[in-house]
């Protein structure tokens, strides 16, 4: 439910601040006062496109921020939560949004988070809906009309159904493709992953190969080089270099000197305990590392021969590489899994006709399925189109037929129908339909205005104040299946006679069981039904227009309802007939409700 609107330097809007109430809220005011500037602010809320010409003249951007509560709307909450948009203790959703007169482009925040404009399309189209005179995206989309008659059937669960199965089918349909595509060149790829498989068996690859010979090849290159470098560093630790011309004790016949002398003062002096304990551990690491550099010196083996080994074995290695296209552990994984493969080839004709066998078995459960379905919409679509047409009656219109259409479209890889679900005149036993995730029929509304008139559809015969009735029939019957919890109607009463518009009035108000409404009208009888009233007034004042909004008391409410009859100056007349209309309306609720009239008011 939309409990705030707040709008700054929005077109000739400088600053408003609107509260809202639950149930039926009426916004009124002359032509020109900013009444269909509020929508589109709303509008914006909802994701709609943006327009540099929305800020105010003089000003640097214009903002439009909704504050929601979401008690009447919770499975929002998991959506939020997927996008992080919503935290445990958090009640209400707060969505912005600012547009820069200089770039004219736009921010969208939801709970103070910045988000893009489909996610703001998502969250605010779950919270608000907007229908006006020439409403066409609900009611002249026919993709729309099989998800309006669903949800007035309870038939959500049973499509669901449908369209998991379906889903199953397409991806059984996919695997299928793929293997009839690969029928034909199976034997060649059979024949390339043996040829694969030889090459690895013969190459002798193993994991890390290429890395351990260029190591080798850089110690055999350098086998001289390393042998001195060895050698010398042994005669530093061990042997020493008596024969020079500056004789040099082994370092470790140095250091077991050093210990003993230690060792020796550390009996006589205990502070220099540590120090000797030292002394005893450096002598047994470097002990340790000379014996690591004997065993290394004697362990070397430089063979001239090995180095063209080496060479060969790297040529025969990037020659696999290159072959392959991929490195060793990549051959080698592929080899790993074309044993797999091959065998998954060599046996595809099983596997193909088990996925055949599967097709067919979710074929069958679909057209199950989907029959069951499509029976249960044309009750349902008889139903919905005997309300409507009572609705029309009362929206007086009573000429009005309305009609749910349900076709289907042979199509032989369609479903089969079982045969008490076929139709009548179906001469073919063998008859298939065709399916998508929504069942095997296309929903189609139709409308036939006055009598003699072939029905037709919607868009082709509907006038504004037609299709703003028919909008509003359809949602005061849909309302209860309706889950957007807030409900925007912008002068929907447009080309509706006052007999018509009491109508209308108990129509909104009906609909306010369900949700909060939000409607513009120029009609006092639609006004009248309103459990909250707002008037939106035009001033000028420094050579500037502005727009303001009062809720109103239950005298001003008279006084604008009589406006709203005879215009101004008001009359005592006007203020009688709009106390009427105000008991009239107000006796409708109690009847309904059982509250007192008195409280109504």
């Amino acid at each position: 439910m939309l409990l705030e609107l707040n709008i700054r330097d929005f077109a000739i809007i400088d600053r408003l601040s609107l509260r809202l109430d639950a149930g039926f809220n009426v916004l009124t005011g002359e032509t020109g006062a900013g009444k269909s500037i509020i929508i589109d602010a709303l509008g914006l809320l909802r994701g709609e496109r943006v327009d540099p010409t929305f800020v105010r003249a003089g000003s640097e951007r214009a903002r439009v921020e909704g504050v929601f509560s979401i008690a009447d709307c919770p499975e929002l909450t998991p959506l939020l939560t997927e996008y992080g948009l919503w935290d445990d203790d958090d009640e209400q959703v707060i969505l912005t949004r600012e547009i820069s007169a200089e770039s004219g482009r736009s921010v969208a925040r939801v709970n103070g988070r910045a988000v893009n404009a489909t996610v703001l399309r998502e969250v605010g189209g779950r919270l608000v809906d907007i229908h006006g005179q020439h409403e066409g995206l609900s009611l002249f989309n026919t993709r729309t009309h099989g998800d309006m008659l669903d949800r007035y059937g309870g038939l959500v669960p049973l499509r669901t159904q449908v369209a998991e199965q379906v889903s199953q089918l397409r991806r059984v349909r996919d695997e299928l493709g793929a293997l009839r595509k690969a029928a034909a060149s199976r034997a060649e790829r059979i024949e390339e992953l043996r040829f694969l498989l030889e090459d690895v068996s013969q190459a002798k690859l193993r994991p890390g190969e290429e890395a351990e010979l260029l190591q080798e090849r850089t110690l055999v290159q350098n086998g001289a080089r390393i042998t001195d470098l060895v050698a010398s560093a042994y005669a530093l630790l061990y042997a020493g270099d008596e024969a020079g011309r500056r004789p040099v004790k082994p370092i470790v016949e140095t250091m077991a000197t050093v210990s003993d002398a230690l060792t020796e003062l550390a009996r006589l002096d205990p502070q220099l305990l540590r120090a000797a304990e030292q002394a005893n551990e450096l002598l047994y690491t470097i002990e340790d590392l000379s014996a690591q550099v004997r065993a290394y010196r004697d362990g070397m083996e430089f063979d001239a021969a090995r180095l063209d080994a080496i060479e060969d074995r790297l040529t025969l290695v990037r020659d696999m590489q290159r072959k392959y296209h991929g490195s060793i552990d990549d051959i080698l994984a592929r080899a790993a899994s074309a044993e797999a493969e091959i065998e998954r080839l060599t046996h595809s004709a099983e596997h193909l006709a088990e996925l055949e066998q599967q097709e067919s078995r979710l074929l069958a459960t679909i057209g199950k399925l989907a029959g069951e379905l499509s029976r249960q919409r044309r009750a349902m679509g008889d139903e919905l189109a005997a309300a409507v047409s009572g609705a029309m009656r009362d929206l007086a219109m009573p000429h009005v037929r309305f009609h749910v259409a349900l076709e289907r479209q042979p199509d032989a890889n369609g479903v089969p129908l079982a045969s008490d679900q076929s139709p009548p005149n179906n001469d073919s036993a063998n008859e298939r339909w065709s399916f998508d995730k929504t069942g095997i029929d296309k929903i189609e509304f139709l409308l036939s205005p006055n009598p003699g008139e072939p029905l037709k559809p919607l868009a082709r015969i509907a006038s504004g104040g037609e299709s703003a009735r028919l909008l509003l029939a359809l949602k005061s019957i849909l309302s209860r299946v309706d889950d957007v919890p807030t409900l925007v109607f912008d002068e929907v009463d447009v080309g509706v006679g006052g007999r018509a518009g009491q109508v209308v009035g108990e129509k909104l108000w009906g609909i306010s069981d369900h949700h909060q409404v939000i409607c513009i009208t120029h009609l006092a009888q639609v006004a009248s039904f309103g459990d909250s009233h707002y008037a939106i007034a035009k001033s000028f004042e420094a050579e500037r227009t502005r727009t303001s909004v009062q809720r109103l008391s239950p005298e001003q409410r008279t006084d604008e309802l009589a406006a709203m009859l005879d215009g101004v100056p008001i009359s005592d007349h006007s203020r009688r007939s709009a106390r009427e209309m105000l008991d009239r309306a107000a006796s409708f609720k109690a009847q309904r409700t059982g509250e007192p009239a008195a409280m109504m008011t």
